[in-house]
């Protein structure tokens, strides 16, 4: 099982929103790195769910609940993510960035993704300043 991380613009479609819907199709991804990140998700894979924009945080743990299919007809592809849970508290990009442990994190070093595997120690790490 691996672990990503899928930034959202929460006044576009937000955390609450994916609860409310009880899943959604992740599409739409331009990136050609974001998107070879969509290609390699697998079936019960997690995702962080961070709000960018104004909130700049993660809030929820999400599950793909289905592979990459096409998006289109230029070879870019989408996945569907389900809601897990919430974490118990969100967790500010300041409190990541000013976290040693994470100082190599994907999302940390190129921002501008949509999508960015998160490593196992890196998501420990993560959980731990979320309260789990």
């Amino acid at each position: 099982m691996a672990n990503w991380l899928l930034k959202s613009e929460p006044d576009s479609y937000g955390w609450d929103d994916l609860v409310r819907d009880g899943g959604t199709e992740w599409d739409g991804v331009r990136n050609h790195a974001a998107a070879g990140h969509l290609r390699a998700m697998a079936l019960g894979d997690r995702a962080l769910f961070y709000h960018s924009g104004k909130d700049k945080a993660a809030v929820g743990v999400a599950r793909i609940a289905r592979t990459a299919r096409p998006d289109g007809d230029e070879g870019w592809v989408s996945v569907r993510v389900e809601p897990d849970h919430a974490l118990p508290r969100a967790v500010p990009l300041k409190a990541m960035k000013a976290e040693d442990a994470l100082q190599e994190m994907a999302m940390l070093r190129q921002s501008r993704l949509s999508v960015s595997p998160v490593t196992d120690w890196e998501w420990a790490v993560l959980m731990q300043l979320a309260g789990e």
